[in-house]
């Protein structure tokens, strides 16, 4: 007698625990893949912005630029690190408001710093300036020390401890600028718009170049900041572009971008004119007046005055005052012929910042030479 139903039984039961250690195998992958979706997404919203494009956003220009070049990566701190740094952020702590955050004075890592604390809605303008200055340096361009994107978006810049430019013309607690510290700021200025222009691929355009946004270290040297509006541009870009949503500061903006959004590295250049009447005048780039004429812009008004049969002595008029008459009025002159190019109405006719520097260069060193042979006259008599 041939007895077969225990092993075929034996059989199926073996089968049944091959196919249920499967489904459990299968169970457990798929429930590892679900955990680890909701631990990458938190980690996702903990960030708030992906830094992935990052490294190759800002290719290097050229071998013959790179001893002027630094590559780096910014550090990241923790909220915690910078909360205790500013005592919670605290009032003692704060040293600036700008449109798009406030501004607190630390002490990080051993190093003096300005951290700016921005909403979470300014990722776009966040981001634009970490992609700016995380991996093009420069010494005309404030150094971005890190970032940090917990709770709130943070940057983390060198601290410069003299002010900004706009300070240091209103008369708000600084001396007044001496005409050679002024062509050195102009100088330094234009170095640093020059190199993202010229220097970097792709450029850039800044498009909220104003005397505010130039910051003045101890010993009188101007470093550009605040890249929050930074645009991208095509290589070599000097006129139209795809048109774009407006932003900036008013008095500043050529008319090309004002009304059509047409940006180019030349929205800078006459940006850039704007804050050298600045240093002419030390008045804003609006003048309101009490007079039935309203507020005048400073292009109008240098525009008026370089017309007069005797631009030097009109000129006079609207010199700053705090500078007390220390100053070649021949250079002078030739500083506003420079703005009146830099704001040229049509954008092909403004020069590059290039050719800015190289004039401001040879007015520099003009003046040096003048400044010592007065010097020297002084001494011999």
């Amino acid at each position: 007698m041939v007895v077969t139903a225990p092993w075929n039984q034996r059989n199926s039961l073996s089968g049944g625990a091959v196919a249920g250690i499967v489904i459990a195998c299968i169970f457990i992958l798929i429930v590892g893949i679900w955990l680890f979706a909701i631990y990458y997404r938190r980690q996702k919203m903990r960030k708030s912005v992906s830094f992935s494009s990052l490294e190759d956003s800002v290719q290097l220009a050229s071998a013959s630029q790179a001893d002027s070049i630094k590559v780096d990566r910014s550090i990241e701190f923790s909220y915690e690190e910078l909360s205790e740094a500013t005592h919670n952020f605290s009032v003692e702590h704060k040293i600036g408001q700008g449109g798009y955050g406030s501004v607190y004075y630390a002490e990080l890592r051993g190093e003096k710093a300005a951290i700016k604390k921005m909403d979470t809605k300014a990722s776009q303008e966040f981001l634009a300036e970490l992609k700016v200055l995380t991996h093009v340096h420069h010494l005309n361009l404030v150094r971005l020390i890190g970032f940090c994107v917990e709770s709130c978006l943070f940057l983390v810049y060198e601290f410069i401890e003299n002010g900004n430019l706009s300070e240091h013309l209103r008369g708000t607690g600084y001396e007044p600028l001496s005409w050679t510290s002024r062509i050195r700021i102009a100088l330094d200025s234009a170095r640093g718009l020059e190199y993202i222009h010229e220097h970097t691929v792709p450029v850039y355009v800044h498009r909220d170049i104003k005397s505010a946004n130039i910051l003045i270290d101890k010993d009188f040297r101007a470093k550009v900041a605040d890249f929050g509006l930074a645009k991208l541009s095509e290589i070599g870009a000097m006129s139209e572009s795809l048109p774009t949503l407006v932003v900036g500061t008013f008095g500043y903006m050529p008319p090309e971008y004002a009304q059509y959004g047409e940006v180019s590295p030349k929205v800078d250049v006459y940006a850039f004119g704007i804050v050298l009447y600045e240093l002419l005048s030390a008045k804003d780039a609006i003048v309101r007046s009490t007079e039935s004429t309203g507020a005048q812009g400073l292009v109008y008004l240098f525009e008026e005055t370089l017309s007069m049969p005797d631009p030097k002595e009109a000129l006079q008029e609207l010199i700053d005052p705090r500078l007390g008459g220390d100053y070649p009025i021949d250079s002078v002159l030739k500083i506003a012929y420079l703005a009146r190019s830099c704001t040229h109405q049509e954008p092909r006719m403004r020069p590059t910042m290039r050719s800015v520097v190289v004039a401001l260069i040879a007015l520099s060193s003009k003046d040096h030479e003048l400044t010592r042979g007065l010097e020297l006259s002084a001494r011999e008599n």
